[in-house]
């Protein structure tokens, strides 16, 4: 009879097999200078492919993507308000938002959020 701990270690063993042999069918011999190259038709390119990103834009969408994750945070605290005690909930969500206020703030003080320039 198998335990626990053997069918784990059967289990670990059969996944680190298909990795290996994934790893090792899908090597690939050669390297082609063509789908290396940032364009596959063949031609080369006429200016450089690799344009200067653009940091303020990368700041912007971190700060999209932060608010947007505060609000699937916030929105499941409306559903629990029925459900749980007011103070408590009342203290979480009042620190939760200063929080939030807090890092706007000081987003704000570091200049993130000055769109010109």
């Amino acid at each position: 009879m198998f335990s626990i701990f053997s069918i784990s270690i059967l289990i670990m063993i059969i996944s680190m097999v298909m990795m290996l042999l994934a790893s090792i069918i899908s090597k690939k011999t050669f390297i082609d200078r063509e789908k290396s190259s940032p364009f596959e038709c063949g031609f080369d390119p006429k200016s450089s492919s690799r344009l200067p990103f653009s940091l303020r834009f990368f700041l912007i969408a971190i700060i999209f993507l932060i608010f947007d994750v505060e609000i699937a945070l916030i929105l499941p605290m409306i559903i629990i308000f029925n459900f749980s005690n007011i103070i408590m909930w009342m203290f979480t969500s009042m620190i939760f938002i200063l929080i939030l206020i807090l890092g706007l703030y000081h987003e704000w003080n570091q200049g993130a959020l000055n769109w010109s320039a």
